[in-house]
């Protein structure tokens, strides 16, 4: 089965992935594949399928594994000590600014990474230098010069730059807006999935999201009979980006809900995630929740990184590329000379993974110093994911700032306008959705204490999730 790419593309990748988990690759099964031509065996399926389910079938590295669990109540076991809810009771125009200068980040930091989004960081700064414009202080320009060089997404270039344009990082915060809105904090991933389905075009859904959607979508039960799906099966079944950063772009709408409660957003984050990643692709959405989470009342990005940490296994790989990075950011306070680190480190990884970009985001927040300006612009020029990692900071420094506080210097251009491409979605400002999202964090809040009973939530909501897992 393929999706988001050829048959030939996903064995390549899915060889990537066993490896990253400690799988042993016997000598003959690497010779198999290489024995395979990229184009002529692209959709190749009975060359491919036995190489695909032999790969799947060999033993995991069972110390990596039992460091690295997928179920909720196996990652909190292995979480370190951390503030679990930071009785945080804000009054309705604090929250709201806030909440409004979350949204103003995520958008600002999303517009200005669209239009180098997977470039290399060399490449960034080569084609801002090229047109006077290093370092980056500014939307991207799409003006010629003398290197001959262009870039896309033309509604967020420096010259046409009006609103927030259609992009799955806005979307997907959208999604968790809704979800909650629709089915309250008692929510299943099933819910995410069927909102997916029900909202986003299917061209604005990517790598692994777009397998989990498949997966789904094939053993799924429409007019009667039991679904044989479960989330085990859509997160893994011929998906070999479930540690890529797709979950971790989809943290924010649900995080918000939680402003001030760090474990209860990675709680929200998990059953996001956890059918359409595995491992550190989890990790990476609740890493990030909790920080979102947490930034509505803790400003020191020390603090909220060490309040991301303790959220996700203590020692699972991204964990452990977060603490390193924290050492590089201690050792040199210029981010460039951190990104050179960190990109040789994790040179020939992909540069859509959840791991480096992540860091990336550490050391943005870090080496910007939580500004709304330029710790934004630092997520960006980095390279890799831009777009994400823009919108990623953005909603962090956002949140800390609140808007009143929030520098305009990139965020007025946009007018407080987002233009999504979603069903039950059209033009809508910023302030609008931090206003929903209000309401929405006070349904949360009420019965995260007991105040008042969600008729939606299901029994024992986190139990259930985890046995569907």
């Amino acid at each position: 089965m393929a999706g988001w790419t050829t048959p030939y593309d996903l064995l390549r990748e899915e060889l990537t992935q066993r490896r990253d988990e400690g799988c042993r690759i016997p000598a003959q099964l690497r010779q198999a594949f290489a024995e395979l031509h990229h184009d002529s065996d692209a959709w190749n399926t009975a060359a491919i399928d036995p190489l695909y389910d032999a790969l799947m079938a060999l033993p995991d590295d069972e110390a990596l594994a039992a460091r690295e669990p997928n179920d909720l109540a196996a990652i909190r076991a292995l979480r370190p000590n951390g503030p679990r809810d930071l009785q945080w009771q804000p009054n309705d125009a604090d929250l709201v600014d806030r909440l409004h200068g979350a949204w103003t980040g995520r958008a600002t930091g999303c517009a200005l990474g669209k239009p180098c989004e997977m470039w290399a960081r060399k490449d960034i700064k080569s084609y801002l230098q090229a047109r006077g414009d290093w370092p980056l202080r500014d939307y991207f320009s799409g003006r010629a010069a003398s290197d001959g060089r262009s870039m896309g997404c033309a509604p967020s270039q420096r010259e046409q730059i009006a609103y927030m344009e259609a992009d799955d990082d806005i979307h997907y915060t959208l999604v968790g807006l809704g979800v909650l809105e629709q089915h309250g904090p008692g929510f299943g991933w099933n819910d995410v999935a069927r909102y997916w389905m029900e909202h986003i075009p299917v061209v604005y859904i990517c790598t692994a999201e777009t397998q989990a959607l498949l997966n789904l979508q094939n053993r799924s039960c429409r007019f009667g009979g039991r679904p044989a799906v479960t989330a085990a099966f859509t997160r893994r079944h011929r998906n070999p980006y479930r540690e890529w950063i797709g979950a971790q772009i989809r943290a924010d709408g649900f995080a918000w809900a939680c402003a001030g409660k760090p474990e209860l957003a990675a709680e929200f984050a998990w059953r996001d995630a956890s059918w359409t990643h595995e491992r550190n692709g989890i990790y990476g959405e609740m890493l990030v929740a909790a920080m979102q989470a947490a930034a509505f009342v803790e400003h020191d990005p020390l603090r909220l990184v060490a309040i991301g940490l303790s959220e996700i296994p203590q020692e699972c790989r991204l964990a452990q590329a977060v603490r390193l990075t924290l050492e590089w950011c201690a050792a040199s306070s210029d981010w460039e000379t951190v990104m050179a680190r960190l990109d040789a480190h994790f040179a020939g990884m992909s540069a859509v993974h959840t791991i480096n970009n992540a860091c990336v985001c550490v050391v943005a927040l870090l080496c910007g110093r939580m500004d709304t300006f330029d710790a934004v612009n630092i997520s960006v020029a980095a390279g890799m994911d831009t777009d994400c990692n823009g919108a990623t900071v953005g909603s962090i420094v956002g949140a800390a700032a609140g808007r009143s506080a929030f520098r305009d210097d990139l965020a007025g251009r946009l007018h407080d306008e987002i233009r999504p491409a979603m069903i039950g979605f059209g033009r809508v400002t910023m302030r609008e959705l931090a206003e929903r999202h209000l309401a929405v964090w006070k349904r949360v809040d009420a019965h995260h204490r007991g105040i008042t009973p969600t008729a939606a939530a299901p029994a024992a909501a986190t139990a259930a999730a985890t046995a569907a897992a």
